[in-house]
């Protein structure tokens, strides 16, 4: 099974955080104070599920989430 990373376009992101409350395990705000998309590796297992990470993308007020 191919995964795919999501990247965050922050150009265009407002800092919403819907991204980080749908699927928290893979965004969060880093130090700078912006939203990253995290490393796949640290979440993707056997039993990995994107949903959380298309709702996030779905939801996303700007658009600002694809992936790579």
């Amino acid at each position: 099974m191919s995964i795919k990373t999501p990247a965050i376009d922050l150009g265009c992101c407002i800092l919403c955080e819907i991204c980080i409350e749908l699927a928290p395990h893979a965004f969060q705000i880093n130090d700078a104070g912006f939203v990253e998309a995290l490393p796949v590796e640290s979440y993707a297992s056997d039993n990995y599920s994107d949903e959380d990470i298309h709702e996030a993308i779905k939801n996303c007020p700007r658009n600002c989430i694809t992936y790579e």
